[in-house]
């Protein structure tokens, strides 16, 4: 590793969670596509496969921002094991039920539970936050890691679920997600020395973390943000299909987060000058405009470099975006602040794929397109509107920090007031 990823190691406890971490993050992108794959084998219904993946990712993104408070007010441990076993029992139940030909309404309901999931990607960020609140470039090299960590997991979970259920049996890419998730979560909660001290209700001031004026703008940009990534990945998948190489989809889409992978590892061994807020609105307005290119793709050849190229604005985004969070959220409600940012993207990628779904009946996979444009175009619109509030960060509530530390928190603050 380059030195400063070395660096953020050097404290007791940190590879050890932060592997935890890996593995408990691998079913974010593995157990939607698992779903998928297994049901379209045991039963040929595509619709339902999609219908309960999306049921899934709807569920988790309700279910994940409460549980996250409950994090922030109780502690990891004791939140995160018992929902953990509610989301395991569901996959088991949803994997006998699919197996032995059950009611859909069974599949469904499976599925609604799983969203019981915790947002582990949050919860390392928020261990992270806790050992380097007064060191905010170590912990931007630190939130940097775990953007390249995000989508290592989305280059082979598919990978590994997808061919698991193809090559063994239908359940072994949701059993397996099952599997990283029961190991990530209880070897992350044994690690006490590391895990944020909880903040109880009388401490944190009640109300959700959503109520910060800043945070709404980054969720709801992130729901467009979402769209975006979700259209992208339907769409290629019915385009690797009409040019005869759907196989070649996987690959195509594991290139998108490699350009995101690189530009995560190099963004987090430099170090800015100037308001995070700025370089957020550049990255969002990036990513629109690298939907340009993908409505003049003629090959899969041409679709991988654009996707790359596409790629290199997401983790640098996603890093600056995390850091806004820390900047506008109160530290007793920084995990539940970043996991909405995360319900956000989820929102967004079901809706992005279902409307991508239905532009590709109605016109073909080419004109599908034409939904991450347009939904690129409504994140960098909803940025500009909400801009003047990310502008001007909260008071120091709770700890709350930015990535440049306190002077500069004060310079932007007066920024504000004048």
């Amino acid at each position: 590793m380059p030195s400063p990823y070395r660096a953020i190691f050097a404290l007791p406890g940190t590879k050890s969670f932060s592997l935890a971490g890996f593995l408990g993050r691998m079913p974010l992108s593995m157990m939607g596509i698992g779903i998928v794959t297994m049901v379209s084998q045991l039963t040929g219904r595509y619709g339902l496969a999609g219908a309960l993946s999306a049921t899934v990712a709807l569920s988790a993104a309700v279910i994940g921002p409460q549980i996250s408070r409950l994090v922030d007010q109780h502690g990891q441990r004791r939140v995160l094991r018992p929902a953990t076993l509610v989301s395991l029992v569901a996959v088991a139940a949803l994997l006998l039920c699919a197996k032995y030909e059950a009611p859909d309404w069974t599949l469904f309901l499976c599925a609604a539970f799983i969203g019981c999931v915790p947002s582990v990607g949050s919860m390392i960020r928020a261990r992270w936050a806790a050992l380097y609140e007064s060191t905010p470039r170590q912990l931007h090299t630190a939130y940097s890691f775990e953007s390249v960590i995000d989508e290592v997991c989305f280059i082979f979970g598919p990978i590994i679920s997808i061919g698991l259920s193809t090559a063994w049996f239908p359940e072994a890419g949701p059993l397996l997600a099952g599997c990283f998730l029961a190991a990530g979560v209880f070897w992350l909660t044994a690690q006490r020395a590391t895990e944020p001290a909880p903040h109880p209700r009388a401490q944190d001031g009640g109300g959700s973390a959503l109520r910060a004026r800043g945070l709404q703008v980054l969720v709801a940009t992130f729901v467009a943000t979402g769209a975006i990534f979700g259209a992208v990945d339907v769409v290629t998948v019915a385009f690797a299909e009409d040019q005869g190489h759907k196989s070649l989809a996987s690959v195509v889409l594991a290139v998108y987060a490699a350009g995101s992978c690189v530009a995560g590892a190099v963004f987090g061994l430099l170090h800015f000058a100037g308001a995070p807020a700025r370089r957020w609105l550049l990255g969002v307005v990036a990513m629109a405009v690298s939907m340009i290119p993908l409505q003049l793709v003629g090959n899969l050849a041409f679709l991988a470099v654009a996707l790359f190229v596409a790629g290199l604005s997401i983790a640098p985004t996603m890093i600056t975006t995390m850091a806004l969070v820390e900047q506008h959220v109160p530290r007793a409600k920084l995990t539940e602040g970043m996991t909405w940012v995360s319900t956000g993207l989820a929102v967004g990628v079901a809706l992005g794929s279902s409307v991508a779904g239905w532009v590709i009946d109605a016109a073909g996979a080419k004109a599908g397109y034409g939904v991450p444009g347009v939904a690129g175009a409504v994140a960098v619109l909803v940025a500009f509107l909400g801009y003047r509030r990310l502008k001007q960060p909260v008071p120091r509530r709770g700890g709350t920090t930015d990535e440049h530390g306190a002077d500069e928190q004060r310079r932007e603050e007066r920024r504000g007031v004048a």
